[in-house]
């Protein structure tokens, strides 16, 4: 069996937007702020940037510590990367993470605008512009028999979904509402004709939406 292609702790807004409309340098939610989308994993005690001792445990802090489980590799994006549109116009940016990025592993980043990859600690950036399916075959070859993470944003986990190559899901639905911005889907209902599905409410307000391939 291959190494899967996973979506891990992916949050959405509760009608479904994964960020809101405006990414910029400054904002790179948009006008969502992720502090507020993303409370319910930042409130828990394996959130990897707490500089305070505490935090939640159970299911949130659960899903949170098991993110980089197993992950040999990643693919994002390029707004997950950052806020530039069309020809890179400035190679010294290199991403929203500074000197130490989070991910450990090679980085696949979806962009039609190539330019070199890179290394920073452990993590090194690949540009790419293939199809789905070619950008999988590359992350599984450099994951080393371990699991590929789809990181997001909405539009790329959008169009692997629809070459049918994500096997798991984990998407934390978030009380909060956008109006606007990238949209993963209107209701997550819609993929329950190729996933199973579980969704499990949690006590820090969040549903947690559990998919793998039937």
């Amino acid at each position: 069996m291959p190494p899967l292609l996973r979506v891990q702790n992916f949050t959405v807004s509760s009608d479904g937007y994964g960020a809101g409309t405006g990414q910029s340098l400054e904002h790179p939610f948009g006008h969502a702020d992720p502090g507020e989308l993303m409370a319910w994993a930042g409130a828990t005690a394996s959130w990897s940037h707490r500089t305070a001792p505490g935090g939640t445990r159970g299911l949130d802090d659960h899903l949170v510590r098991d993110l980089d489980h197993n992950i040999g590799a990643e693919i994002m994006g390029r707004n997950k990367f950052g806020p530039q549109r069309g020809p890179w116009t400035d190679h010294t940016w290199q991403g929203w993470w500074g000197d130490e990025p989070p991910f450990h592993t090679p980085v696949f980043v979806l962009t039609h605008h190539l330019r070199p990859s890179f290394t920073l600690a452990d993590t090194t950036f690949h540009f790419v512009d293939d199809e789905p399916a070619e950008v999988l075959t590359r992350a599984r070859a450099a994951a080393d028999g371990r699991d590929v993470r789809l990181g997001g944003g909405a539009q790329s986990i959008r169009a692997f979904l629809a070459a049918d190559l994500v096997d798991t899901l984990h998407v934390a639905v978030s009380p909060v509402r956008l109006g606007s911005g990238t949209r993963l889907w209107e209701s997550p209902d819609e993929l329950d004709d190729r996933f199973h599905h579980e969704a499990v409410p949690s006590s820090s307000g969040v549903v947690h939406h559990l998919l793998w391939r039937r």
